[in-house]
């Protein structure tokens, strides 16, 4: 297995499927700031939450020059559904099934929960400089005031 990137390293130009059937890759960003967002699944309280906090700053990440991406493996259409179920601003894309962004970054991991163990995504953030190189990763996150921190991070650049 190749080396996971971190600070430093280039981030990985994977395309991902758009909730309307295009295709996104972290170079479409080049030139700007990028903050990728990973977050387990649509619907659920905590990934509702940090996606409802994303896109309530969007107005202040695009005025800091900054672009946005949430990215989880849920398909295209049910990213449609959860975009219009929350008037959500921050785009999102879809993860391959396999050897996807996630899978690159080693973020699509085992995971156990009540006993049970599963392959899922860790709430993992990065802050991609406009060289295309990884400037800060926050791993494990958690969801209250993230969104802020990343976008007080992200001026900095």
């Amino acid at each position: 297995m190749s080396e996971i990137p971190g600070v430093g390293d280039l981030f990985p130009d994977i395309a991902m499927e758009t909730p309307e059937g295009g295709s996104v890759k972290p170079s479409d960003f080049a030139g700007k700031p990028l903050v990728v967002f990973f977050y387990p699944k649509d619907n659920t309280p905590g990934c509702t939450t940090e996606n409802q906090d994303f896109s309530a700053l969007k107005g202040h990440f695009d005025k800091a020059g900054v672009a946005l991406l949430g990215v989880s493996k849920d398909p295209p259409k049910k990213h449609q559904g959860f975009i219009a179920k929350y008037d959500l601003a921050a785009p999102l894309a879809s993860d391959a099934e396999s050897g996807g962004l996630s899978d690159a970054l080693g973020i699509w991991t085992e995971k156990q929960n009540y006993g049970r163990t599963y392959m899922g995504m860790v709430r993992t953030t990065y802050l991609v400089g406009k060289d295309g190189r990884i400037a800060r990763v926050w791993n494990k996150v958690k969801v209250k005031g993230h969104a802020a921190e990343v976008l007080e991070a992200a001026k900095g650049l």
